[in-house]
């Protein structure tokens, strides 16, 4: 049932990609960010530098990653929704992030991108330590979801953080779950419902500056769609030390990337 669904999404897409002719090379990067983002979070360090280089300027770059990352959330809440997976209660996190979206959003115009930069590092560093120290990873779910419910200000300030400025926000989500006694399968779920809030709150403002490009736009949302699909495909026959092993990986690169910024 779960492949019959994504070979129907993939060929919807593929069929408007044909039909609109948009760059392949996005869809690509696409593809490739909303995979390993999907899995461990990590996405914009392929999707920002990608787009750069391929002459798409910064502003333009955030935009249209926000729009994308967004649509590729949503893509993936419908799916879980489908399979059940997922329940309405989820629409909590929904709220919350897209408030969280918005505040970040606007926070960026006060703050220094260095200054977000010394931030980002700071908390990377604390997400590594805190990854290193968890030898044990829960298999199964084991966090009560009403219980969790009063501890919503954790998720309104990753959300804030990846409105306002994004880089490892799906892996502070994915840790803060953890940290919670979710299982590394739902904390991946539950990540995608936040980011999906927070990248709708973010694009609200960010649309208004008139930045968005939309041939840019559509065709990375093509692509986030089908990586996401293909990661949430893939999710459940991760190993749990392939998984942390993944995650130290990504916050690692992204702590280079931060630094590089920072000197």
């Amino acid at each position: 049932m779960k492949k019959s669904f994504i070979l129907i999404v993939t060929f919807t897409i593929v069929m408007g990609l044909s039909y609109t002719k948009l760059s392949l090379t996005l869809v690509g990067i696409g593809i490739i960010a909303a995979f390993i983002g999907t899995l461990a979070g990590g996405a914009g360090l392929i999707t920002i530098p990608a787009m750069m280089l391929v002459g798409i300027p910064i502003q333009t770059g955030i935009a249209t990653n926000k729009f994308s990352s967004g649509i590729a959330a949503l893509s993936s809440i419908f799916y879980l929704l489908y399979h059940k997976e997922l329940r309405l209660a989820i629409m909590k996190y929904v709220a919350v992030a897209i408030v969280g979206g918005v505040c970040g959003a606007l926070l960026t115009v006060s703050i220094s991108e260095k200054t977000m930069n010394i931030i980002a590092c700071m908390l990377l560093i604390f997400a590594l330590f805190i990854t290193l120290k968890n030898k044990e990873w829960t298999v199964s779910s084991e966090e009560n979801d009403t219980k969790h419910s009063n501890k919503l200000w954790q998720p309104f300030l990753i959300a804030v953080y990846d409105g306002g400025f994004g880089p490892g926000s799906s892996t502070f989500s994915i840790l803060h779950f953890l940290r919670h006694h979710y299982s590394y399968i739902k904390a991946v779920q539950l990540t995608r419902v936040l980011i999906f809030g927070s990248c709708t709150g973010a694009f609200l403002i960010f649309y208004q500056t008139g930045f968005i490009q939309w041939h840019y736009a559509i065709a990375m949302a093509i692509g986030s769609i089908i990586g996401s699909q293909l990661g949430l495909l893939i999710l459940p026959k991760i190993p749990i030390k392939a998984a942390k092993i993944l995650l130290i990986i990504i916050i690692s690169l992204l702590l280079i990337q931060v630094a590089i910024k920072i000197i």
